[in-house]
């Protein structure tokens, strides 16, 4: 919210005084848009350009006896990233630095979690210290001295023995309900550390080699083919790690925490804990076998330059998913790890899977295909390993936590050394070669990832297409469409149907609150169209929106291409028929339930301005992904919220666009700003006659008579009685009086009838009789 702003209450309009005060909501929206718009840019006015080091802006808020005890003063920081020595009697004692310039450190916010970490010459850990996090969780539930707590448990640790792989395991010392920014501060600080270690070349460790001397491997693309699983498991492939429940059992008997180890879980010893395993699927022969050969082929026009693919599978006791994931969420039991690096994946990065295609693989009930992204520089041809966290609680609020790892190497007969360079081809190159090469190069690439993805789904695009093409059709002759009763009902239902199934549960295409936030984020932060247009069927659906609120509001989208709001109605449409009584919501009640959306809205919206991540976890609010991404396939709270919605709905039609939905609330407020008012009305309509006001399916129409915009779903049927000479009272009036005036005028034309419209012969015959 802007600094210093209040909201004002701004009354429904009635029909008698409607356009001043329309005016003055309009006039309202635009200050309130533009205050917005100021503010995004004073955001970034104000912000750290590029160039200006995060050292430089935290240092500010370190106390340096936190993070090197005994320092006198900090010297220059040197190099880029800057580590700055720490100066003591007159000579450098040891260095400081900021950790998530070293290594990754973006925690459940989807912000850094900086720390500025202190290390001495002999490479052992001095101090450290938290500066800055916005993580929710702790934000807004665990005591901060309990993460600081975990921090402070890192002086003393020596570096150059965990880097040479001398040191003992090490046991994570989690803090119960902060599982994954704890884990998040241990990566990072250890990571980073190490990293400054190498550089610095602490202990005598040698540098972080960037790239290998000589020719370097790469993925043989031009081999392919299907294997089996046994021959999957032996080549290595597919690397495996197997816990028993007496492993389980005796790692956390042999760790420091004895009440883990006094706590065994209960069943037979040789009980499968967990079967893992792991397989890099950007491989041709290994993802096209344990993919399938259509699901590999979706995979290659899926992955951009630089990022690779890795598949896990698991059954077992324990599942290397968990159960606390959720959208914009991280997973917290598994990680990637490629020399000093980890690589932390999101849902965004994750793609679940049925099955393992290839011939004689287990059934895993967890199949889970994750996308590696380019800039984590992960190297496929270096061998890496998945780290898997065991948890086992220890108390009431208390756990204790061992790590697995499972190898792995991309088998040699899967890689090649690139074509060495003759002589005369490494010799330079005049201009105009070289220029072609450039270009022969750019060709290689091929489009940009958004282009091959509309390319992929041209289909279902062109069908969205059209099924817009033929929604703007309607509405433009909505005039004398809704003349015929019986065809607007059947073409609305048809239309629902096509939503609910094909844009809904086959394409996913469901617009969500999240892409108002994630939009707003961008304008403000770094916008880029190719990161919108990845999907084609939702990019095409907002352009509609965009377009549908100039000129009829919202009520286009939600009305008519919302597949959540297609299952309400449809599924309401049932209960009526089953006979299903419903619930007529008093109008003193429903005009002031109806502000719980805009409330929910302003809320997330709010929060998204603070952090994304929270405001995209909140906006579990909606039950979209829940009933038509995931199709109920998901935790049970979530399956509960979403059938108690749907539940609601069957007596109160429409119920979560009415009252809660915050996509609906999102479009409403510049919805306001349409254009024109397509929807005809009677000066009798409210006063006295209520026919539309009482069939409304929403009550988006007052008592006064007029249309609440912001509440219309758009669904005609006031149009159809507008024109129905059975149901609406004027037009029912008009034809009772045309019916009284038809016999007087019918008696006049038989009068003229026989000297102006008989014909010849008929005169004759009536002369002759006469």
């Amino acid at each position: 919210m802007l600094p210093n702003a209040r909201i004002r209450y701004v009354p429904p309009c009635h029909v008698a005084d409607c356009s001043p005060k329309k005016g003055h909501l309009v006039r309202l929206f635009s200050f309130w848009f533009g205050g917005l718009i100021v503010f995004g840019l004073q955001v970034l006015a104000t912000g750290p350009t590029q160039a200006e080091s995060n050292f430089a802006r935290l240092f500010q808020s370190v106390d340096l006896k936190t993070v090197y005890p005994g320092a006198e003063r900090v010297g220059k920081p040197l190099g880029d990233p800057p580590v700055a020595p720490v100066i003591a009697g007159g000579k450098t004692v040891g260095h400081i630095f900021l950790n998530s310039d070293f290594a990754g450190a973006t925690g459940y916010s989807g912000a850094p979690i900086n720390i500025f970490v202190g290390i001495d010459t002999n490479g052992v850990i001095a101090g450290a210290q938290l500066v800055e996090h916005h993580e929710p969780i702790v934000l807004i539930g665990i005591p901060e001295k309990r993460i600081r707590a975990v921090i402070e448990g890192y002086i003393g640790r020596n570096i150059i023995s965990l880097a040479r792989g001398e040191a003992e395991k090490h046991e994570i010392d989690i803090v119960s309900g902060a599982t994954v920014t704890v884990m998040v501060i241990d990566d990072s600080i250890l990571r980073s550390s190490i990293k400054v270690a190498r550089r610095l070349e602490l202990g005598g460790l040698q540098p972080e080699v960037t790239q290998r001397p000589g020719p370097q491997a790469i993925i043989d693309t031009t081999r392919t083919g299907v294997v089996d699983w046994a021959k999957l498991i032996a080549d290595g492939s597919v690397s495996t790690l197997r816990l028993a429940l007496a492993d389980i059992n005796e790692a956390f008997s042999k760790s420091s925490d004895l009440k883990a180890g006094q706590r065994p879980e209960d069943g037979e010893p040789d009980e499968t804990f967990i079967e893992f395993h792991a397989a890099l699927v950007s491989v041709p022969v290994i993802g096209e076998s344990l993919l399938g050969a259509r699901e590999y082929e979706n995979l290659k026009k899926a992955l951009g330059d630089g990022q690779s693919a890795i598949l896990l599978m698991g059954r077992g006791r324990y599942s290397f998913r968990g159960s606390g994931f959720v959208r914009g969420g991280i997973f917290d039991r598994f990680q990637l790890i490629q020399g000093d690096s980890s690589i932390r994946f999101r849902d965004k990065n994750y793609e679940r899977l049925r099955s393992v295609a290839a011939k004689g693989a287990p059934n895993f009930p967890e199949v889970a295909l994750f996308t590696v992204p380019a800039d984590t520089h992960f190297d496929p041809v270096e061998p890496w390993r998945i780290e898997l966290l065991v948890g086992r609680a220890t108390g009431a609020t208390s756990k204790a936590f061992l790590t697995f790892d499972m190898p792995y190497t991309v088998p040699e007969q899967y890689l090649k050394l690139p074509p060495v360079e003759t002589e005369a081809a490494s010799q330079p190159a005049t201009a105009a070669v070289t220029a072609h090469r450039a270009a022969g190069n750019a060709q290689d690439q091929g489009p940009p990832l958004w282009q091959r993805l509309w390319r992929q789904k041209i289909v279902q695009t062109v069908i969205l297409a059209g099924a817009l093409l033929a929604l703007t059709i309607v509405f433009f002759a909505q005039e004398w469409i809704t003349r015929d009763a019986v065809l607007v009902e059947r073409l609305r239902i048809g239309f629902l149907v096509f939503t609910l199934f094909g844009l809904g549960f086959y394409a996913n295409a469901q617009l969500s609150v999240v892409n108002v936030m994630t939009f707003f984020n961008a304008l403000i932060t770094d916008f880029r169209w190719d990161y919108f247009l990845m999907e084609p069927l939702i990019f095409l659906l907002w352009f509609s929106v965009a377009a549908s609120l100039l000129l009829w509001g919202r009520g286009a989208y939600c009305g008519w291409l919302c597949p959540f709001g297609a299952l309400q109605e449809l599924l309401n449409k049932l209960a009526k028929w089953s006979g299903l009584r419903q619930i007529e919501v008093p109008w003193w009640l429903h005009e002031r339930a109806w502000a719980i959306k805009y409330m929910i809205f302003l809320v997330l919206f709010g929060m998204s301005l603070y952090s994304l991540s929270l405001a995209e976890r909140m906006a579990e609010v909606e039950p979209f992904k829940t009933a038509i991404i995931l199709k109920f396939w998901r935790e049970w709270p979530f399956v509960l919220f979403a059938l108690v919605v749907l539940g609601a709905g069957l007596f109160i039609e429409r119920f979560y666009c009415r009252y809660i939905c915050p996509l609906g609330a999102a479009l409403a407020i510049p919805g306001r700003m349409r254009l024109f008012d397509w929807l005809k009305r009677y000066k009798q309509c409210g006063s006295p006659c209520q026919k539309c006001a009482g069939d409304c399916m929403v009550q988006s129409i007052h008592p006064e008579g007029h249309i609440n915009p912001n509440e219309c779903l758009y669904c005609l049927h006031c149009q159809v009685v507008y024109h129905d000479t059975e149901r609406c009272p004027v037009v029912i009036q008009r034809r009772l009086r045309a019916e009284r005036l038809e016999p007087a005028g019918l008696i006049a034309s038989r009068a003229l009838t026989p000297r102006t419209h008989q014909s010849s012969t008929t005169r004759s015959k009536v002369e002759g009789r006469s």
